[in-house]
């Protein structure tokens, strides 16, 4: 059972979330429990050009995405979001909901620009502290020639022993901590 602390909870009355989902079932299930979070403002997309559109038209704050769509591209619609130079879009949390979650999904969603891939079969409780995890997580924003999107580092270890940093905020060797010494060459 998941434990959600009561002081988390957000007001959704006035946040609008884009939710894109071609399977009716699996659509049906997120928008009860959307709904039943409180939000009214949502818009049900069934395919990515339909969510690229309503990602061109309305101002969205929250992205909700099956990974698994009959058509090819969610993470390149992620990734064509992220890139997207239209603030406060291109920086709303993405959420991508996949039947199956091997490693290889969660690079891609990772390296797409998501904020998280969750599992299903999904439950009230995981989608909403999934969003409120999304919602106040302070990893900063980062744009490059290859990337744009969230951190992908969730810890600041700094880079790996005997290699030079190449973000000005990442610890020296002095300051590397056991945990960062104790992960070797590979990272984590």
């Amino acid at each position: 059972m998941t434990n959600i602390d009561p002081k988390a909870w957000i007001n959704f009355d006035r946040a609008r979330l884009l939710l894109l989902d071609d399977h009716p079932q699996g659509a049906s299930i997120l928008t009860q429990i959307i709904r039943a979070f409180g939000v009214t403002q949502f818009i049900p997309c069934a395919t990515i050009a339909e969510a690229r559109q309503t990602v061109l038209e309305h101002e969205l704050h929250l992205i909700l995405v099956n990974a698994n769509l009959k058509e090819p591209g969610v993470y390149e619609f992620v990734n064509w979001l992220r890139r997207y130079d239209q603030p406060p879009n291109c920086f709303a949390p993405v959420i991508l909901i996949a039947g199956h979650t091997q490693k290889s999904n969660v690079e891609r969603a990772r390296d797409s620009g998501a904020n998280v891939i969750m599992a299903k079969p999904v439950s009230p409780a995981s989608v909403l502290e999934r969003v409120l995890w999304a919602s106040r997580e302070k990893r900063p924003y980062v744009k490059c020639a290859t990337y744009a999107g969230p951190d992908r580092r969730f810890k600041d270890l700094g880079p790996p022993e005997g290699v030079t940093g190449r973000r000005y905020d990442d610890p020296s060797e002095a300051e590397a901590t056991p945990e960062a010494e104790s992960r070797g060459a590979v990272g984590g």
